[in-house]
């Protein structure tokens, strides 16, 4: 066992000393040792409950014959982050939570991995860790929150918050409405409700194989998550002694599996950001490529929150991943192995076929396509993207003229001011990685176009991202970012932007000849941050076209 290496022979004496300092007992010491990385934080809602949870993994790691030490990571609640400075770290503690995952398993030569998470950017930072370390590992996802209610009706968190900001702004709700609803939006502990990127990873990192069937949309305190978070305790001892380990799971066909089920459920775009990055440290290739590509060939078969007001409690009772696994079949990788001991070919015979309300069969799809799109053209030639399982049909394509910001912030006062009108398309750049730096998340701005009816009306395209809470025409990660000159830089207001979502282009019409012209005067934006863990981070991080890592 790789833990031997701390605890066997007699140079190994002062180590053996220090773990029993901690109250390991000398039967112990013959048996696996389980990190158990917990990212519990009294501040995010989805992980309030993963005290519990990491009892419940204790368990079933001592049942299993081995010993748990838990540790912790750090974690971001990007709601919370939203619309301020905070935003900038959001994107960049993915790779803090990979380095310290790496520096702790490495110092301490764990034998085995249970990753406790469930926020946006904790699960691929996890996952690139234990790809980096190729030890054994298996993640539980703490679980989606419930709905909220409210005079009969259920609330999420994006359409009845986000979204509602637009709606008062508008005149169309009251001050006391909106302070009541924001009190019953978010009923307790979990991740927001809709398909957003949390619950988007947590449903793609069980169908690559690496949570226990079932994990990914178990409602978080629920006695069923409870068990398999004791599950995953017992299974990840059996993981150890059977030398399994996270690069045997994660390989080229088991992300191109859970590409397909992002595509199949209209998933977050910020997994274009993180599949890449997780093949980056299982050195495998990934790129945006497989996304468009698989996307052409994926139908989609749900709609979830915010594209409808389908919640994940929904896609739990129509059946889970396992259900939409069993629609797609004929598409995925069946010899894929995962962290249960079966392939997926397996798992997918095993479980019923789910409620076609709101799971559909492959031969009667909700779209052609999957739910992302990756659009490429003279404005994005490394490529943009759009969550376009979440846009009006008349929106698919549309030509519009160019109103430039700066930043999201200059963007949301020009839209609370009332000067967007229709057919406007607003160009917010220098919020990529490097220039923005951390690639802030836009929700708070999409949700008030939402709001005040403007969604089917105008674009908005960035180098930034976007929540997966996002809707209508949105599209993001535009690369080459503008901190690196890319064209995005060297759009001006009354330009006029054509994006034709079909055909996946996405252009600035504007001449080769002056775009030279804007080019060559053209400066380079003083950086925003000159010290501290974001000036390095900007110095650093790679392009969104190929995950943002870290060079």
């Amino acid at each position: 066992m790789r833990s031997d290496q701390i605890k066997q022979g007699i140079e190994r004496m002062p180590n053996r000393a220090l773990l029993y300092g901690t109250g390991v007992t000398p039967a112990q010491m013959s048996k696996p040792f389980i990190g158990v990385c917990s990212s519990f934080t009294d501040l995010i809602p989805g992980h309030i409950g993963m005290r519990a949870l990491e009892r419940k993994i204790e368990w079933g790691v001592c049942a299993g014959g081995g010993v748990p030490f838990v540790f912790g990571v750090p974690g971001i609640c990007d709601g919370i982050a939203m619309g301020h400075a905070g935003m900038h770290y959001s994107l960049p503690s993915r790779e803090l939570i990979a380095d310290i995952v790496e520096s702790i398993v490495q110092a301490h030569q764990l034998d085995g991995l249970v990753l406790l998470t469930n926020c946006d950017k904790i699960t691929p930072g996890m996952l690139m860790a234990v790809c980096r370390l190729d030890v054994p590992a298996i993640v539980v996802t703490a679980g989606p929150m419930r709905s909220g209610q409210l005079h009969g009706k259920r609330l999420a968190l994006v359409r009845n918050t986000f979204e509602a900001v637009g709606l008062q702004q508008a005149g169309k709700m009251s001050e006391a409405e909106a302070a009541e609803m924001e009190c019953e939006a978010c009923p307790g502990e979990g991740s927001c409700q809709g398909l957003y990127t949390a619950n988007t990873m947590a449903c793609l990192t069980e169908t690559m194989g690496m949570s226990l069937p079932g994990t990914a949309t178990a409602l978080a305190g629920s006695a069923k998550k409870m068990r398999l978070a004791q599950l995953a305790g017992e299974r990840i001892v059996g993981l150890v002694r059977e030398g399994v380990t996270a690069r045997q799971i994660v390989t080229k066909q088991s992300l191109e599996n859970a590409i397909r089920m992002d595509m199949a459920l209209g998933g977050s775009t910020n997994t274009t950001l993180h599949i890449p990055a997780i093949a980056h440290d299982a050195e495998v290739d990934v790129t945006l490529a497989d996304f468009d590509r698989l996307s052409r060939v994926t139908p989609q078969l749900t709609l979830i929150e915010p594209a409808a007001e389908t919640v994940m409690e929904d896609i739990e009772f129509a059946g889970g991943i396992p259900a939409v696994m069993k629609s797609l079949a004929t598409l995925l990788n069946k010899d894929c192995v995962t962290v249960s001991g079966r392939t997926v070919g397996e798992i997918v015979a095993k479980f019923p076929p789910g409620d076609t309300a709101v799971i559909h069969p492959l031969d009667d799809p909700i779209a052609a396509e999957g739910g992302i799109a990756v659009l490429k053209g003279t404005l994005a030639p490394d490529g943009a993207v759009v969550k376009q399982g979440a846009i009006a049909p008349g929106m698919m394509r549309f030509t519009g003229t160019a109103r430039v910001f700066e930043n999201e912030d200059t963007a949301m006062d020009y839209l609370r001011a009332g000067k967007v009108v229709e057919k406007d398309v607003l160009i917010i750049r220098n919020e990529g990685p490097k220039g923005g730096p951390g690639m802030r998340e836009s929700l708070a701005l999409t949700a008030a176009v939402a709001g005040c009816g403007l969604g089917d009306k105008i674009a908005i395209v960035t180098d930034g991202r976007f929540s997966g809470g996002t809707r209508n025409l949105s599209i993001g990660h535009v690369s080459p970012e503008a901190a690196d000159c890319g064209p995005i830089a060297l759009v001006a207001d009354g330009d006029e932007i054509a994006i034709d979502l079909p055909d996946r282009k996405l252009d600035l019409l504007v001449s080769e000849e002056e775009l030279e012209t804007r080019k060559a005067v053209w400066q380079k934006p003083a950086p925003k941050f000159t010290r501290g863990w974001l000036a390095r981070y900007s110095r650093q991080v790679s392009s969104a076209a190929s995950g943002a890592v870290l060079e």
